[in-house]
């Protein structure tokens, strides 16, 4: 095993393209040893294929049935499957060896790789161990503690995006039926700033483009805020793609990413032996927080060309037929001053003339983003802006065009769309009703931000958490973990164990789960669920191996069973339970779009949701139409001698969980605790390169601390750095959020580097 041993970090330089020759051979040794070579084969083949399972791992499509590759997976979905698939095993006799204490003292790389969960567990209040539990004094235990509350409003249900559509219903239906909306998810953190500013302008609140819009028809693609070389690496197999189609493509970001330079595909010679396929024509080292900047600079740049030539910029046609608010628009836009565009933004107005020349020159324009545009105070602004930029020239409702935020967890978008958020519409709840016989509560509940105020404020007293590694992913970390010592009992549906499972209530239970990628066998027979990926394609998941344990249950067993001990049979959680069909039927009858849904689904790759703006240029807005919006230059103002920190992933980890401790593409190996800074911000705080320094975090509220980093230097904008999660969130001020949506701003922090004390 790997040690994380800092003083032993080694720094070489970035690489320029991504996968090749080294990401193969990482692939299939670290696959190999997690898994074995029969058990890597047999699994691998069946990753993302018509009669396999979806990769556990990132959100993004696949291609048509008939065009996909035997080897449809990349390096970062081989190692979560063979993370998931390992023949390591977490047993009674580990925990009767490892105290709570002992294992707190772990990294999360050591943590989730002593294997997979094999039975429940339980820890009594007092105890220093897990101890073993069955099943249904577990479900017991946890219904009793539900009912003894004096508030169904004092429990919290919070979901990792890997739950499939059925558990994930299945799950709300539960909290619901309990009378709560308390449900926070992994989509508060990455991308509720997206849902909110696309709801409110165009109607919906999710990507409005196919993966054949990328592949074959757009001539313009803008990359903004990614990473997808890390994040989304089988995205760069369609960036080619179109590529050699003849599109261009434009990235902005602070770090120059491997991926966002070039590609070497590992299934093609060129790739492996050749140069590979450059891939952005155009790159802007946007600064840290700087995109809102950038794109009213181009709208401004834009409208500029068409004051100057009128008719030959804008598509009047569609604005005038399907838009509203485009002269307050277009007033904001002539109210900013270049010399303040430039500042914040980073960029000079030439470069970003030179910019809106690229989109004057095509036709049709797809914009992609993730979180480095999410996680920012102004995120709802700057999408609203890009929402702007693309209804200027009516890119969006046709081919190649619209915009695309790309969600980082499988079936992430699937979970919202069953349900899974603390503020539903009523229409939802009335369906919910009318399906099942009960009143669904109606008052908003907690999302995760204010789940973590009311843990430490002590108004909750159970945490139920289906999936993830709440106390890792969230912001503010010493926050986060001393506020569920303030629950009276903490469970977690889990396959491996990590960091929040240790820090708990006053007792805790630790339930294991089933796998993508193991068989689900029920009372009727062997299951399929279902998933929905980035562009909003639904499509049928089936494990091929044989279960880890014969104790493991799924997630649906677990929820539905959980739902049986507190309410009896009373709206069929067993038939559920036994029978994945009979909660397809409900979904039909409560989610729009899921007409059919059990004969759509096991089609050959599925089907696709319906999505108003991309279908027919309806828009569900308030109006009902697409709005512009003038948005207000809302800039941080970072103090003397302080930089912005962005938190980032490294290539070799999956959200919070860490395969190794190598970052093959920034040439970072052997250590996680690194920050990126340039290197005239170093030598002006008397720093050099590998120094070993402490990073101060300041808000309103304090000051928080990281201590013991190593300073990289790196070449991102002056005045900006970057840093690994979930090391680095630990300076995330918790009510530091984004105005809308109250998503952290784990991309805009404000920081002091100074000497390690």
């Amino acid at each position: 095993m790997t040690v994380n041993s800092d003083d032993a970090i080694n720094v070489r330089e970035p690489e320029t393209s991504a996968v090749g020759i080294p990401g193969l051979q990482e692939t299939f040794y670290y696959a190999r040893t997690e898994m074995g070579l029969t058990r890597t084969v047999k699994t691998l083949l069946k990753l993302n294929q018509i009669d396999g399972f979806d990769c556990p791992s990132c959100a993004w499509a696949d291609p048509k049935p008939g065009e996909r590759s035997h080897a449809e997976f990349c390096e970062n979905g081989a190692k979560a499957v063979a993370w998931e698939a390992t023949r390591a095993r977490v047993d009674r006799a580990f925990f009767a060896h490892h105290s709570i204490e002992q294992l707190l003292a772990e990294d999360a790389h050591s943590l989730e790789h002593h294997g997979r969960l094999t039975e429940p567990m339980y820890l009594a209040p007092g105890a220093d161990h897990y101890t073993p539990i069955s099943w249904n004094d577990a479900l017991q235990l946890t219904a009793d503690r539900l009912r003894a509350m004096p508030d169904p409003n004092r429990a919290a249900f919070y979901t990792s995006g890997r739950a499939s559509n059925e558990a994930a219903f299945v799950y709300q239906l539960l909290a619901r039926r309990l009378g709560t909306n308390n449900l926070p998810d992994c989509s508060n953190m990455c991308h509720e700033s997206s849902g909110t500013a696309l709801s409110a302008t165009i109607g919906v609140g999710k990507g409005v483009v196919t993966l054949e819009d990328i592949t074959d028809h757009a001539e313009l693609i803008v990359i903004i805020g990614q990473n997808p070389g890390t994040n989304h690496p089988r995205m760069l197999t369609a960036l080619e793609m179109a590529k050699k189609r003849g599109a261009r493509i434009v990235s902005a970001n602070p770090l120059p990413e491997a991926g966002l330079l070039g590609f070497k595909n590992p299934q093609t010679a060129r790739g492996l032996v050749g140069g590979g396929t450059k891939l952005s024509d155009r790159y802007l080292a946007v600064r840290v927080n700087g995109d809102l900047a950038m794109f009213a600079g181009v709208n401004k740049a834009l409208l500029a060309l068409e004051e100057k030539a009128p008719g030959t910029i804008f598509d009047h046609p569609f604005i005038e037929t399907y838009c509203d608010r485009f002269d307050e628009a277009c007033q904001g836009w002539r109210d900013l001053e270049w010399s303040a565009i430039e500042e914040a933004s980073g960029l000079t107005r030439k470069e970003l003339e030179a910019f809106a020349g690229d989109v004057v020159a095509a036709k049709s324009v797809i914009v992609c983003w993730a979180m480095g545009i999410t996680q920012h105070r102004n995120a709802v602004a700057t999408i609203n802006e890009v929402v702007n930029f693309l209804l200027l020239r009516g890119n969006i409702g046709r081919p190649g065009a619209g915009p695309s935020p790309i969600r980082g967890h499988s079936n992430v978008q699937g979970d919202r769309t069953m349900g899974i958020w603390e503020k539903m519409p009523d229409s939802f709840l009335d369906k919910l009703r009318d399906e099942f016989g009960f009143e669904p509560p109606r008052e908003h509940g907690y999302d995760t931000v204010n789940t973590i105020r009311a843990l430490r404020d002590g108004k909750i007293d159970v945490f139920f958490a289906l999936g993830g590694n709440f106390v890792s992913a969230t912001p503010d970390t010493a926050v986060t973990e001393a506020s569920m010592k303030n629950c009276k009992l903490t469970v977690h549906i889990a396959t491996k164990l990590n960091r929040s499972h240790l820090c708990h209530g006053n007792e805790a239970l630790l339930l294991p789960c089933l796998g993508r990628t193991e068989r689900d066998v029920q009372a009727s027979g062997e299951q399929v669920v279902t998933v929905e990926d980035s562009l909003a394609m639904v499509h049928e998941s089936k494990g091929r191996l044989n279960p880890g344990s014969e104790h493991l249950r799924s997630e649906i067993s677990i929820v539905a069973g959980l739902g049986k001990a507190l309410f009896g049979e009373d709206v069929g959680w067993s038939t559920m339970a036994n029978d994945y069909r009979v909660i397809r039927r409900h979904i039909e009858h409560v989610v729009p779009g899921f007409d059919d849904y059990e004969r759509r689904v096991h089609e050959p790759g599925g089907f696709m949701l319906p999505r108003g703006p991309h279908d027919s240029r309806t828009f569900e807005t308030a109006t009902g139409k697409a709005r512009f919006t003038r948005n207000e230059f809302d800039v941080i103002v970072v103090p003397e001698g302080h930089l912005i920190l962005q938190t980032v992933r490294s290539q070799d980890q999956f959200n919070t969980t860490v395969y190794g401790f190598d970052d093959r593409y920034r040439g970072i190996r052997g250590g996680r605790r690194v920050v990126f800074v340039n290197e005239a911000d170093l030598a002006e705080r008397g720093l050099h390169d590998a120094d070993e320094v402490d990073l101060i975090s300041v808000y309103s509220d304090g000051e928080r601390y990281a201590k013991g980093f190593r300073a990289v230097a790196y070449p991102t904008p002056k005045g900006c750095a970057a840093a690994y999660f979930p090391e680095a969130n630990v300076l995330v001020p918790l009510d530091s959020t984004a105005l809308g949506s109250n998503q952290p701003t784990s991309k805009s922090i404000i920081i002091r580097i100074e000497a390690a004390s």
